[in-house]
């Protein structure tokens, strides 16, 4: 993933797949423990990491006959990334707000 379009920060808007998310966060889980954890079914965990998985925030790794999921550090790049872009963008807006106060002769200036 190479730009913060690559994930879909709307993916997270569900508060189950947001859940499933967060627990994904803590340590890698199997469709069934996240089910235990979860009052959904285990085919509605299903459903959601199917999501997460298209959206590129978590991986799967088959161990035996459990499928193993979680956090895709990628996705997690990709959405730090943007996020440090609006940091960014604000810092220097706010920099450029304060220059321009600064060298305007029609700011009060304190007596």
């Amino acid at each position: 993933m190479d730009t913060f379009r690559d994930v879909d920060l709307a993916i997270l808007g569900d508060p189950m797949r947001k859940a499933i998310f967060e627990r994904l966060a803590r340590r890698p889980c199997s469709v069934g423990e996240l089910a235990q954890e979860l009052p959904i079914t285990r085919q509605a965990v299903s459903q959601h990491l199917q999501v997460l998985k298209q959206g590129g925030l978590v991986v799967v790794t088959p161990e035996g006959t459990r499928r193993i999921y979680r956090i895709n550090p990628e996705g997690l790049e990709a959405i730090q990334a943007y996020f440090q872009q609006i940091w960014d963008n604000a810092l220097a807006a706010f920099q450029k707000a304060a220059e321009a106060a600064a060298d305007d002769p029609e700011q009060e200036q304190p007596a």
